[in-house]
């Protein structure tokens, strides 16, 4: 078997779509679907059904992709051994997130690590959603709860802490908040309810609150609603020095809360001594600009 189709096979395997495959492997779509099709009359067993979503695997397939996969791990760490002797990172690493910590957090977090690692190049895909690793879409992803099925390695990586803040403007031009029961009467900021992909993300019972008035599925849009004066939110500690206005936090008595940020890798990967020292990195880094970050935040009533 051709291990150039194999890796074809692959990609369309993951995107479930030849011209997604072809676009992440460099090639055009019909070159792709003519290497497919190579694989299954080599094989003699249909890999694919074609339907209306896309491509999804048959049970031959899904046989393939098991093995196929072993493979792909097996060429990876070959590469790492040879690459070892440099004690540098180097290569691409994919990491997913959410895009709270995306945009707040591991920007300047990976842009460390890659001052010290001049070799490595670091993709960060930014989805308020869970990451399927399975299926190749990162590397890694930073989650913010640890997940319970699946063959994974899950790593801590910190704690951070939340708090109630709005913008100086709105606090000035709005009434008097003492306790929780007066956020009944100002404009609240926070998720769509219905699209709230992790439990740890839903802060209304916190807030003793019903419901939002301006929400997002992304915390960066909240975050920017609260910027421009348009009502409180609960806000990650470690972004409110990125904001370009005065930030104040609220009620901080009355409501603080701990998350924690987790590392999440396939289990296959174990070995795979870049990605174990990417990830060493990645929690130093981390554990240090939550700190550094939320000691900016001045302490506020």
């Amino acid at each position: 078997m051709n291990w150039d189709d194999t890796r074809v096979f692959l990609a369309v395997a993951r995107e479930e779509s030849i011209s997604r495959a072809g676009k992440g492997l460099k090639m055009d779509p019909a070159t792709v679907a003519r290497r497919i099709s190579r694989l299954e009359e080599a094989l003699g067993a249909p890999l694919f059904l074609k339907s209306p979503q896309g491509y999804a695997l048959t049970d031959e397939g899904e046989r393939l992709l098991a093995h196929a996969t072993r493979a792909e791990q097996a060429l990876h760490l070959g590469e790492e051994e040879l690459r070892g002797q440099s004690g540098l990172l180097t290569g691409t690493i994919r990491l997913g997130a959410p895009d709270g910590s995306a945009n707040y957090l591991l920007p300047q977090v990976c842009a460390k690590i890659c001052d010290e690692n001049p070799g490595l190049e670091v993709e960060i895909v930014a989805l308020p959603r869970v990451f399927n690793l399975s299926k190749r879409e990162a590397d890694m992803a930073v989650t913010v709860s640890p997940p319970d099925t699946g063959r994974l390695l899950v790593q801590k990586l910190s704690d951070y802490h939340l708090h109630l803040a709005a913008a100086e403007t709105y606090l000035a031009h709005h009434g008097e908040i003492t306790q929780l029961s007066d956020l009944k009467q100002h404009r609240l900021i926070g998720y769509i309810p219905d699209m709230i992909f992790d439990k740890e993300l839903d802060y209304l019972s916190d807030m003793q609150a019903e419901k939002v008035h301006l929400s997002s599925n992304s915390f960066s849009v909240q975050f920017n609603f609260m910027r421009q004066g348009a009502g409180i939110a609960v806000v990650h500690d470690f972004a409110i020095p990125a904001s370009d206005v005065p930030i104040r936090r609220i009620l901080m008595d009355q409501l603080s809360l701990t998350r924690s940020f987790y590392l999440v890798r396939h289990a296959d990967e174990r070995r795979v001594e870049r990605l174990n020292r990417f990830s060493a990195a990645l929690a130093r880094e981390i554990r240090r600009e939550v700190a550094r970050l939320e000691g900016l935040c001045e302490p506020q009533a």
